[in-house]
């Protein structure tokens, strides 16, 4: 069992609770064609051509900036380009609009809030769908687990190259971080604004299993 922040989706106690005509015509022949070729490019990810899959989508999508909303108000993040697997993977779990049926699952106080996961069937498809790949780490030693750092996490059990969760990430609402942490995930963001919100979701009433009793839903999106 993954402690404090480890906790990965197959360990986590599983919840209770309850994306003129004959030129109209030619426009819609080249949009149907160009989202065919998009959407066969992003089912080509899988646990075999992660690193390669993530260093061309990085390439081709370069966005540092997006926002979490949730029912307490937004939370935007800023991305490190130089994690870039890190940063390019959480890009793309935004375009595919995985993390728009996911939750905070996880919420310790004075410590991290989680989120990535639910109990909605999308989600575990999803996960399914892409092989449940994994990202080497990326450890910068700039790159702390300050107050707002945004990291991923992981596996502690069987998982000695300390590989990331691409899905499951965590942020930091410690007051003076959490710096045993340090080596260990791969910190690759961090908050810029909506400090509040993260205090707001820190205080909602949570299982033993610090699962908040009413779901904390997230919407993210792309800034920039």
């Amino acid at each position: 069992m993954i402690t404090l922040v480890l906790l990965n989706c197959s360990e986590k106690k599983e919840p209770k609770k309850t994306v003129s005509k004959e030129i109209n015509k030619e426009k819609k022949v080249v949009k149907k064609k160009k989202e065919k070729k998009i959407e066969k490019r992003w089912d080509s990810l899988n646990y075999q051509n992660v690193e390669s899959f993530l260093k061309e989508f990085g390439k081709q999508n370069q966005e540092t900036r997006v926002i979490i909303k949730t029912k307490f108000g937004n939370i935007k993040l800023r991305l490190f380009n130089d994690v870039p697997l890190h940063r390019a993977n959480f890009i793309f779990l935004t375009k595919i609009k995985y993390f728009n049926t996911t939750v905070f699952y996880r919420v310790a106080k004075d410590f991290v809030i989680q989120g990535g996961n639910s109990d909605h069937t999308y989600t575990l498809q999803q996960r399914r769908k892409y092989g449940n790949y994994l990202i080497k780490p990326e450890f910068k030693k700039h790159r702390t687990h300050k107050y707002g750092a945004l990291s991923a996490a992981r596996d502690w059990e069987n998982n000695p190259n300390k590989l990331s969760s691409p899905f499951e990430f965590f942020i930091v609402h410690k007051r003076n971080g959490a710096h045993h942490l340090d080596g260990e995930h791969t910190v690759f963001g961090e908050v810029i604004s909506g400090f509040d919100t993260m205090d707001k979701i820190s205080r909602v009433e949570v299982g033993i299993d610090e699962w908040p009793i009413t779901d904390v839903h997230m919407t993210v999106e792309i800034l920039d």
